[in-house]
């Protein structure tokens, strides 16, 4: 499958990337190689092949949660700048005013 001029600035638009004519063309035969590739997997016989989430056989590496005991609200807010005793307070990034 071929991919057109149009089919990369689309794609591009959509990434929200600002690709000058140059790199529209350039990644045009980039991605149609790419595209190419991995069609070549359609010529393979998978029927007798199990699917897998992962090559290897791996297995959970991570110690199991056990709850513990944690910092009090005290603690946890004596190193922090600006608190109100029960929570931080910090600037707004949504555009909304408080006490932060």
């Amino acid at each position: 499958m071929a991919l057109t001029r149009q089919d990369v600035a689309k794609v591009g638009l959509l990434a929200r990337l600002a690709l000058s004519g140059d790199d529209v063309d350039r990644m045009t035969g980039e991605l149609s190689k790419i595209v190419g590739f991995v069609s070549q997997l359609e010529e393979l016989d998978t029927n007798n092949v199990a699917p897998l989430a992962h090559p290897l056989d791996t297995q959970n590496v991570f110690r199991a949660d056990e709850p513990k005991p944690s910092l009090t609200t005290a603690e946890a807010l004596q190193s922090a700048p600006r608190h109100d005793g029960s929570c931080f307070l910090v600037p707004a990034v949504l555009g909304e005013s408080g006490a932060a």
